[in-house]
């Protein structure tokens, strides 16, 4: 039987998209979830909070809605160290702090208009994930 999980990469690799094209045309922003959760945290984006919690509410409720059309189960591949994860979140956050934005707002939309900042902001959160993910399986072992 041929391998067919490259499919739901290319669907969702193409809803992400299509989001980030509707959320631009129809804000005149960049869809960066990072933004929109950070916009919310420090209360500058309250003139538009329905919006932001439209948005994430979405990021949650898609993906549950999505599982019945899987045919076997799905294995997230997640480690069972509740302080690994905890510490990953923290680190993401941190990181997208950092640098400005995200992986959707650098990754999806800054290279899709080639912008140099999204361009290596992307190639410098791929270091960083290869290298994190070397150091905690095979230097630490928690992994």
């Amino acid at each position: 039987m041929i391998e067919t999980d490259w499919i739901w990469g290319l669907v969702g690799g193409l809803m992400i998209g299509l989001a980030a094209a509707v959320f631009l045309l129809g804000n005149g922003r960049i869809m960066g979830a990072s933004g929109i959760i950070g916009g919310l945290v420090d209360r500058t984006g309250l003139g538009n909070w329905a919006e932001r919690v439209a948005f994430l509410a979405a990021l949650v409720v898609v993906p549950a809605l999505m599982l019945p059309l899987y045919a076997v189960d799905v294995s997230t591949n997640i480690t069972s160290n509740l302080a690994v994860v905890i510490a990953g979140g923290v680190l993401v956050g941190v990181g997208t702090r950092i640098a400005n934005g995200c992986t959707s707002g650098h990754g999806v939309c800054g290279i899709s208009r080639i912008s140099l900042r999204g361009i290596v902001a992307t190639v410098f959160y791929l270091l960083a994930g290869g290298l994190t993910m070397a150091l905690f399986r095979h230097v630490f072992g928690v992994i």
